[in-house]
């Protein structure tokens, strides 16, 4: 999980030096480890997303876990759900409710989760911007479960999460996954869909369901006609 000045640098298409000086700066989260900054993979994705900034797709890349399959982001959500009329006047209370609703398997100490989802808020907000929050444990949350799987939570009334663009939140993505690497995988997924205008506006007007996952299927169909744009290219280079 952690990475190395090197490693964050060329993940984020800067040089080293830039890194250390948003470091240096307190803009950037990282840990001294022998006299040398080390970085989270979640915390850097989720700093990238916050300031709309491009990263490789390196950092999705984990040596310890073998590959496997990952499912597309809709398919995520139609296992965790879309969860309507979430209420609650402060944070505290509507991640009680996130947490109370959150399907996962028998024997979860939902206790434990809300704790450590507290804790995350009280280090730095993890609203991305737009009125979306994504909370989550400073490490990912890794269950016994065949499938990873992102509940979408829409407020009954937008909330001040101490959001960097001021706005209050109206959506939350929460993730539960069987490894790091699909943890990953659908952060990476979820922040580059809710930067879509259409995507967006769906889920702040709290539409169906079915509304918001056909959004989240057409930004996937979208992406992947990108990319094999962009393997084209390189086919012809």
């Amino acid at each position: 999980m952690q990475l190395t000045v090197r490693d964050a640098a060329r993940i984020l298409g800067v040089t080293e030096q830039v890194l250390e000086k948003w470091v240096r700066n307190g803009e950037l989260p990282a840990e001294r480890v022998d006299d040398r900054y080390r970085f989270n993979r979640v915390e850097l994705l989720e700093w990238a997303a916050q300031r709309k900034i491009p990263v490789s797709a390196e950092i999705l890349e984990d040596p310890e876990l073998a590959p496997k399959g990952l499912p597309p982001l809709s398919e995520a959500v139609r296992l965790g759900g879309i969860h309507h009329g979430i209420r609650g006047g402060d944070p505290e209370t509507v991640l009680r409710e996130v947490v109370d609703r959150l399907p996962a398997p028998p024997g979860l100490d939902r206790d434990f989760l809300y704790r450590m989802l507290l804790a995350r808020e009280r280090l730095g907000s993890t609203a991305l911007g737009n009125g979306i929050a994504i909370p989550h444990p400073r490490d990912p949350i890794v269950l016994r479960m065949e499938r990873p799987a992102v509940a979408v939570y829409l407020l009954e009334k937008p909330l001040d999460f101490g959001a960097a663009d001021a706005q209050p939140v109206h959506a939350l993505c929460l993730l539960v996954s069987p490894s790091t690497r699909a943890h990953l995988h659908l952060l990476a997924s979820i922040a580059t869909a809710l930067r879509d205008p259409a995507l967006a506006a769906k889920l702040k007007a709290g539409a169906p369901s079915e509304e918001i996952l056909a959004e989240i299927e057409r930004v996937e169909r979208v992406q992947a006609e990108l990319r094999a744009a962009g393997t084209a290219r390189r086919d012809r280079a």
